[in-house]
């Protein structure tokens, strides 16, 4: 066991895990606020279902038996390891990695956390609590965990037979959540005064502080990936580094050319942008190509948020156009900037250089394919799970209920409660309060 490596691992699987906080404070900023609780829930509960399925099945459909049986199936992990079973804290290694299985495990979890919590900003003031933590379960289960093994896992068929690059998740996170978000987007429609209410941001310095803990955390996302505190990772590192930078100037460029001034919101949306672009070229491409993925990706993202007016669908916290369009531009673009000297050193799937780079354009090809499978395939089957659970048990609230405040509705809690400065942070139970009532009536009558 090397203890430095799975030190590192494990480092990076708690920054991993700090992005999905900083997921809900990015998006908690950006939604008015009588819907601010509904939306750090909605992040929050995907920490507590998801990892209660990673341990039952979640880690050995998507990596199971990979480490020891690498010729296995090209589809799915199976389920010899459910439970985690025949997975100790001291036996067994990740590949040559000196890493033991069970930090692999948590690693990925956390993983597998964020990618239906990304989904979540698409539909935000409007789904109702329980129908979409049952969406995240049936979500994870059949679209991310065969998505996962597909891309991570050695012997999966989009990472071993099809040799796409994605280092840290641009097919398997992005691109999968982004497509997820743009089915529930259709199914559950546009929110009351879509359009005509302009639905700002209530709280922009919540937005600034989550970009900024994922932009921290996602140093965990990518360079954790290479599982060893070693040169690929560090390199990787610096790539993150410099796209977002990037990115954050291309966005704010086009702002600044369209719209006239730079917003604060531009900078952390422009972030963002970045930091999913450069997650599946983080190891394939020089800090050169990094900023041109960066700068493309920041401008492009900055554009791609207006498609929703032209096509009439409310994706809320443009999650279709910041995650989905980026992890295609930073899928694709690896086909054109990947350098033979990054792709021989971490790559043995029999990838290839990028067109610029002398490698031609058959790897460009491959992306996209590798990009296509994954956007359908989880359109597809979110719409249908979206679609059930809207006819079932429906999966948005009622237009009144939207209108008075979700987080009202579906908690029986508002984030701005001005009225209890003074006193408890917590309501008084049911019973409590009814005698407090009853002794004031009393006092009245008296």
């Amino acid at each position: 066991m090397d203890t430095g490596n799975t030190a590192f691992v494990l480092v990076s699987a708690a920054l991993v895990l700090l992005m999905t906080p900083g997921l809900a404070f990015f998006y908690g900023g950006m939604v008015r606020a009588k819907s601010v609780l509904n939306m750090l829930m909605m992040n929050f509960i995907c920490i507590a279902v998801v990892t209660v399925l990673w341990i039952l099945y979640g880690w050995t459909v998507a990596f199971g038996n990979a480490n020891d049986a690498p010729d296995g199936s090209t589809v799915w992990g199976g389920f010899k390891q459910w439970a985690l079973h025949d997975i100790s804290m001291t036996d067994g290694q990740w590949g040559t990695s000196g890493v033991p299985i069970i930090a692999v495990v948590a690693f990925q979890l956390m993983f597998a956390i964020i990618t239906p919590a990304l989904i979540s900003g698409a539909i935000a003031d409007r789904a109702k609590f329980t129908a979409w933590t049952l969406f995240v379960a049936v979500w994870s289960t059949l679209v991310y965990f065969p998505v996962a093994h597909w891309v991570f896992s050695p012997n999966g068929f989009i990472n071993a037979k099809l040799h796409v690059m994605d280092f840290a998740g641009g097919t398997a996170v992005h691109i999968n959540a982004g497509a997820a978000a743009l089915a529930c987007a259709l199914v559950l429609g546009k929110r009351v005064s879509w359009r005509k209410d302009p639905m700002r941001p209530h709280n922009v310095p919540f937005v600034m502080l989550g970009a900024g803990l994922l932009w921290f955390g996602w140093f965990g996302f990518n360079a954790g990936s290479a599982l060893g505190a070693n040169g690929s990772a560090s390199m990787v590192f610096v790539n993150t580094q410099v796209a977002t930078a990037a990115a954050v100037l291309g966005w704010l460029a086009v702002e600044k050319i369209r719209d006239g001034h730079f917003t604060t919101l531009g900078a952390a949306s422009g972030a963002v942008a970045g930091l999913v672009a450069i997650t599946p070229a983080c190891a394939s491409v020089s800090p050169l190509g990094s900023i041109a993925i960066g700068l493309i990706a920041g401008g492009v993202c900055a554009l791609a948020i207006s498609l929703k007016y032209k096509f009439g669908f409310d994706d809320s916290l443009d999650v279709v156009g910041v995650h989905l369009v980026g992890g295609v531009v930073g899928t694709l673009l690896i086909g054109l900037f990947a350098t033979k000297e990054m792709v021989g050193t971490v790559y043995t799937n029999g990838a290839k250089a990028g067109l610029f780079y002398g490698g031609g354009a058959e790897q460009l090809g491959r992306q996209a394919a590798g990009a296509a499978i994954v956007l359908v395939y989880s359109f597809v089957l979110a719409y249908a799970i979206a679609f059930v659970i809207d006819k079932t048990m429906g999966f948005r609230v009622a237009e009144d209920d939207e209108v008075t405040g979700i987080d009202q509705v579906e908690h029986a809690e508002t984030a701005y409660d001005f009225a209890t400065m003074g006193g408890s942070l917590r309501p008084a139970p049911a019973h409590v309060a009814a005698s407090s009532s009853a002794a004031a009536e009393s006092k009245v009558d008296a």
